[in-house]
């Protein structure tokens, strides 16, 4: 997971190389909006995921975290004498620190690497990223995060001062310090202008299916609710999908028929978390642009999940956050085959607007593609055309782009009525009928 040596930030090689020994740190304030024990629950699986044993559990209850230390002196005195029995290498906390928390807690834990919990995350991030968008997007984001940590790096050189006696004003450690800066700066700019490049790309793939008329879905919800395997169930895209926190982070685009034979897109994104580091946010920008420019958001949640309302709320949080709270969306409860028969009840009477599948067993699949096409409807007109035969690329489009009601072959062509897309239905404008049958006058 991470070095116990203080480089920042680790390689995903040398994360999948290691296995940690961890002891978790939590503190409880009044004002938090998860409970502690789901809170350091979730933290578990984070540490489990990145490759780390949890050897023990601390939480102590503050009404403000510690401006030096983040927990208290005498806490973290106690996390220094678990940390040495346990053989722990590792200590993590569950919220953000400073750099200054993060430095004294160093030095009142001596031999053990301190993380919070966006190091964590960026470090399981760096574990899962596979496209070069998704590993610019994660390098971007720790070198963002490692910035202003860097002095805690080169401390011990600062304080030996190589060469320098008292009074001397720069030293090795200095020099070091402000060429790791200048470079992490330059990496920093070039990392942003290669992700410019495939924002740019991405932007032109979204213009041509608006272009065509398909409407766009996209699969949003917490990490680990499923949606992977749900993007599978719907359209055998043999996309990774496992039972671990961010198994995947790139976004994937399939076309999904929906039952009466109109086509849309449906695209999968990365999984949110409670307590998302806002620097993940932005360096994935380019990917959650995806769900911004959809039609339609599934909102994926796990229905066995004890705490899904506060999943539900932190990924509404991040929709927000990404001014995608304002697309239509439509809540799909998963994993349905891991819940009783009262459960689905409470849901259902609950959320009667939801939709409650399997993805696993394919349980309520159906169910789940006619609400889909419900929805897509709504952005529709319906229209009878007469398309003559010598135009059988109209008769595809209309099969391909919108929902076809009924279909009849006549001495002067195909007769369809039709619900198409709003953005594509002028183009069978000219093969409109009247309301009396005949072709509408020029």
């Amino acid at each position: 997971m991470c070095a116990r040596e203080r480089n920042y930030p680790s390689t995903a090689e040398e994360i999948a190389n290691r296995r940690d020994r961890a002891v978790l740190v939590g503190v409880d304030r009044a004002s938090a909006q998860w409970p502690i024990e789901e809170s350091m629950a979730e933290l578990e699986r984070l540490a489990h995921t990145a490759g780390a044993e949890v050897v023990d559990t601390l939480t102590q209850r503050l009404d403000k975290p510690n401006p030096r230390t983040f927990i208290g002196a005498g806490k973290a005195e106690e996390v220094a004498h678990i940390a040495r029995d346990s053989g722990a290498n590792v200590v993590i906390i569950d919220d953000d620190l400073t750099p200054t928390q993060q430095a004294n807690l160093e030095d009142i834990i001596p031999d053990t690497k301190v993380l919070d919990r966006t190091q964590l995350i960026l470090d399981i991030f760096a574990l899962h990223a596979a496209s070069r968008e998704g590993k610019l997007q994660v390098e971007l984001a720790q070198l963002e995060y490692m910035l202003p940590r860097l002095r805690g790096m080169w401390g011990h050189l600062v304080r030996e001062r190589l060469g320098g006696g008292r009074g001397a004003r720069f030293g090795a450690g200095e020099s070091q310090l402000e060429t790791d800066r200048r470079l992490a700066r330059k990496r920093i700019r070039d990392l942003k202008r290669d992700l410019a490049s495939v924002a740019r790309e991405r932007e032109l793939q979204r213009k041509q299916r608006a272009r065509s008329g398909l409407f766009r879905v996209s699969l949003v919800g917490y990490t680990n609710a499923g949606k992977s395997t749900l993007l599978n169930a719907l359209t055998a895209a043999q996309v990774l999908s496992a039972d671990m926190l961010f198994a995947t982070l790139d976004s994937t685009t399939r076309r999904l028929a929906l039952p009466e034979g109109r086509g849309v897109t449906l695209t999968d994104t990365v999984g949110f978390i409670h307590k998302l580091p806002h620097g993940l946010v932005e360096a994935f920008k380019s990917t959650l642009d995806e769900v911004s420019a959809s039609d339609l958001l599934l909102h994926v949640t796990d229905a066995s999940a004890s705490h899904r309302d506060a999943q539900m709320q932190a990924v509404r949080e991040v929709l927000h956050e990404i001014d995608a709270h304002r697309t239509r969306q439509l809540v799909v409860f998963n994993k349905l085959d891991l819940i009783g028969q009262e459960e689905r009840a409470l849901l259902a009477r609950r959320h009667p607007a939801a939709v409650l599948v399997s993805a696993q067993t394919g349980e309520g699949i159906d169910s789940l593609l006619r609400r889909v096409a419900e929805e897509a409807a709504r952005d529709s007109v319906t229209l009878t055309v007469l398309v003559p035969y010598t135009r059988g690329e109209i008769v595809k489009l209309a099969h391909e782009r919108a929902q076809v009601l009924s279909e009849t072959h006549t001495p002067h062509g195909t007769r369809m009525m039709l619900r198409a897309p709003t953005e594509i239905a002028d183009t069978f404008d000219d093969f409109a009928l009247s309301e009396e049958g005949s072709a509408v006058d020029e």
